[in-house]
């Protein structure tokens, strides 16, 4: 006997059978429409397609870059544990092996058919005001300057409420379990751990490529007594590491410079540090990047480089990173930039995995965004706060389920002889806890 469903039932039921239909397999989330209208398993969160226009988007942009989309203008929104419904959709995708829609002109018809039936054919949407919008040829100066600007000076003051007060905007290192340890600890544990890879003493020189918010620079002037040399392309960080120069006392031994990396001149640095920028500079330019390392640090310097890294299948940001956060960025295996690097004349001495650091951190940084939510949505608007929101929530579990890694690369320019100059078995880098 067949079954009719209510009329009200036919909204939801038919965008269940598109999403299956892509699934390759039933929903693992619960689906409600703009009718009100729900299909799917009860005890799942709830999807909730507030309007037409998130079908449109999804006819007009098929899969993750088309979601992102209507999720961060509302079009499209989830009732539950944002995290739990991606897990699930995560988890859905591997276990059928389902990949980016590739339609074929039947599956757009039959597509287009079933819009048309729901009311929602029409040209595609406007792309929302938080997308960004880069001119000139990729990784032309002006445009990486657009690109980091667009993800960077969002505003000092958005990026006080988000991050603790080291301002440091990459992962910590979390030494320990205990409740009372904070995210600044584990910030100040990776600075801490990074100055003791460096070899950092008094009067060293150290030159810290994409400084941030001055973390680093400001933690081995003061900590380590390092001559520091802090560059970044973002004015607002600029404006942000000269400040807290001055108010600290550090003109002596810190200088901030604004500037592309491409332009920085001189050398002979007994230290180079690069935390999580190495990803901006983009794929084919990485070789000359590292070049630039070797030629920046001294013989028997030392290079230290953070990276977060993709797998080979999966290089680059990935659609809603690049078109809302990292423009142009390029994450790559961990092996490929160790080569990269050898092949400019570094030798690479260690590699320190700090993946499972990276979730602790991130979901760190998501719960002070929960809590500050109101007045997040009120310093950047309810939709920028959306995108920070999936943003967060997404990285946190790529992170978990290893589709995202990062690591310590820390290597050294040779002598002609091929002195290192690092202990033939150096102690351990980190042995204890950091004192704030």
């Amino acid at each position: 006997m067949t079954t009719v469903r209510p009329a009200h039932e036919d909204t939801a039921h038919r965008l269940a059978a598109l999403a299956e239909d892509a699934l390759g397999g039933p929903l693992p989330v619960r689906l409600r429409a703009w009718d009100g209208s729900e299909a799917g398993p009860a005890d799942a969160p709830v999807v909730v397609v507030r309007s037409r226009r998130a079908l449109r988007r999804l006819l007009w942009q098929p899969g993750e870059l088309g979601l992102a989309q209507a999720y961060v203008t509302g079009e499209l929104d989830v009732e539950g544990d944002l995290a739990d419904g991606l897990r699930r959709m995560w988890g859905a995708v591997r276990e059928r092996g389902v990949h980016a829609p590739r339609l074929t002109p039947a599956d757009r018809a039959r597509a287009a058919a079933a819009a048309l039936r729901l009311g929602a054919v029409g040209p595609p949407p406007p792309a929302p005001a938080s997308q960004a919008r880069l001119l000139g040829g990729l990784h032309s100066k002006a445009r990486d300057r657009a690109a980091i600007s667009h993800h960077y000076d969002l505003s000092n003051e958005f990026y006080r409420l988000l991050l603790d007060e080291t301002m440091a905007y990459s992962c910590g290192y979390w030494i320990s379990d205990e409740p009372g340890f904070t995210p600044a600890d584990a910030q100040r544990a990776k600075l801490e751990l990074i100055c003791r890879k460096l070899g950092l003493v008094p009067g060293a020189r150290l030159l810290d490529i994409g400084c941030g918010w001055g973390s680093l620079t400001l933690y081995a002037a003061e900590q380590h007594k390092a001559q520091v040399t802090a560059v970044t392309l973002a004015r607002e960080q600029a404006a942000y590491v000269r400040e807290q120069v001055r108010e600290r006392g550090l003109e002596h031994r810190v200088d901030v410079v604004c500037q592309d990396y491409r332009d920085i001149e001189g050398g002979a640095y007994d230290a180079v540090a690069t935390v999580e920028m190495g990803e901006h500079v983009g794929d084919s330019e990485y070789p000359a990047f590292a070049a630039a390392l070797r030629r920046l640090v001294r013989p028997q310097g030392r290079v230290l480089v953070q990276q977060m890294s993709r797998g080979t299948a999966a290089p680059g940001g990935g659609a809603f990173i690049e078109a809302f956060i990292a423009p142009d960025m390029h994450m790559r295996p961990l092996g490929r930039t160790v080569g990269m690097l050898e092949d400019a004349g570094l030798e690479v001495r260690s590699a320190e995995s700090l993946r499972e650091h990276y979730v602790r951190t991130v979901e760190a940084w998501h719960r002070t965004l929960e809590d500050r939510w109101d007045d997040v949505v009120r310093l950047v608007g309810e939709e920028t706060a959306r995108v920070w929101r999936l943003y967060l929530v997404g990285g946190a579990l790529a992170f978990e389920e290893r589709r995202m890694g990062v690591d310590q690369i820390l290597a050294v320019r040779p002598t002609a002889h091929g002195r290192s100059g690092l202990p033939a078995t150096p102690r351990p880098w980190y042995t204890g806890p950091v004192e704030p």
